[in-house]
């Protein structure tokens, strides 16, 4: 037998793996899960209804072309049908627009640290990460994401709030910087989190897009809505780059319990919006609590709070496994903490006043 093996792509050297959150109790006796920024409460009322309804016919294929869930999508936002497109959840969907819009040669413009999938889908895509450092209070750095822009340039991604540091980019600041990019440059409005919002200042993607056809919007239900395990994520984007999204899109990627779901979903949004509610109270909670600790926590916007830790990182993280409950560490950088049940994000919180004072 040859001992050749066969040629694959040199952008997939050195790619990293994707880290997902720890689940609990994988290796220890963690009884609760904060890792992965999950929604801890169960399905919306009908929801689950919907989707054993659509689990009985999964000996079919499911509708392509999302003909239900777009029709909501486009009713809920007011935006044109063709201004839609769907993936598998909202990763999904930015590794499209990657597709659609880089290749080798092109340049990726995002913040760093933000979500970890960025460099991932950038490279295989072939492209080059151009990763823009944060502030020191960590938040984009508009003014050089904007001096980052060469002729190379083609895709730039805005996480608002931004995983997993949480904070946001306000209005002013990002009509300063889309005046500032080119408009052959495509503007990804990454907005997983947008239910958490609760400043004022912070714009709605879908007004910055009614406005400037080189800006896309990414949503997600896996956040709020409490869907991360049927992946499903849409796109708002003017018709040429949603055409191309629809075109990149792997061919049924989206199973008919994801849509019907999804649909059940948003006719369940005053249900959604007390439970976001609740989460976002206790997000208030814990952040006052480990101000109140001595803990420097930038304000966030999303449903965690992220913690700083340098090379204490791991040590933090193993602390609170020990205690009960799986955090999401980033070496040599800090954690990122999701806001869970009340007694898990007590846990954490005591654990984090006792490694505090070890400090």
């Amino acid at each position: 037998m040859s001992e050749t093996s066969p040629k694959l792509r040199a952008e997939l050297d050195g790619v990293p793996l994707y880290k997902p959150g720890k689940p609990a109790g994988s290796d220890g006796p963690a009884a609760y899960k904060l890792s992965s920024n999950e929604n801890p409460y169960p399905p919306l009322p009908g929801v689950m209804e919907r989707a054993i309804e659509a689990a009985g016919t999964f000996n079919r294929y499911p509708d392509m072309a999302c003909t239900g869930l777009m029709e909501e999508l486009a009713n809920r936002f007011a935006v044109p049908v063709s201004h839609l497109a769907t993936g598998t959840g909202s990763v999904g969907v930015a590794q499209q627009l990657l597709q659609a819009t880089s290749g080798p040669g092109d340049e990726v413009v995002y913040a760093w640290r933000s979500f970890e999938a960025y460099p991932i889908i950038t490279q295989i895509s072939g492209a080059t990460s151009i990763q823009v450092p944060l502030t020191t209070g960590e938040v984009h750095d508009l003014d050089a994401m904007a001096g980052a822009v060469t002729e190379r340039t083609r895709m730039i991604i805005v996480c608002n709030p931004n995983n997993p540091t949480g904070t946001v980019v306000r209005r002013a600041e990002l009509e300063r910087f889309l005046d500032r990019v080119p408009n052959d440059v495509l503007v990804v409005l990454d907005e997983a989190y947008c239910e958490f919002i609760r400043d004022a200042e912070v714009p709605d993607g879908v007004d910055i897009y009614r406005e400037r056809p080189n800006v896309a919007v990414l949503r997600t239900f896996s956040k709020a809505y409490g869907l991360a395990g049927l992946r499903v994520g849409f796109a708002i984007a003017h018709e040429p780059v949603a055409a191309a999204l629809r075109k990149t899109a792997v061919p049924f990627g989206v199973s008919q319990i994801a849509q019907d779901a999804a649909v059940a979903s948003l006719r369940a949004e005053d249900e959604l919006l007390g439970r976001v509610g609740a989460l976002v109270g206790e997000r208030e909670r814990v952040h006052g609590a480990l101000v109140g600790q001595g803990w420097t926590v930038p304000e966030t916007q999303a449903n965690f709070v992220w913690l700083r830790l340098g090379e204490r990182t791991l040590d933090f993280a193993a602390a609170c496994e020990r205690a009960g409950v799986v955090v999401r560490p980033f070496a040599g950088e800090g954690v990122r903490v999701t806001i869970g049940e009340y007694e898990a994000n007590d846990l954490f919180l005591r654990t984090a006043e006792g490694f505090r004072k070890e400090l």
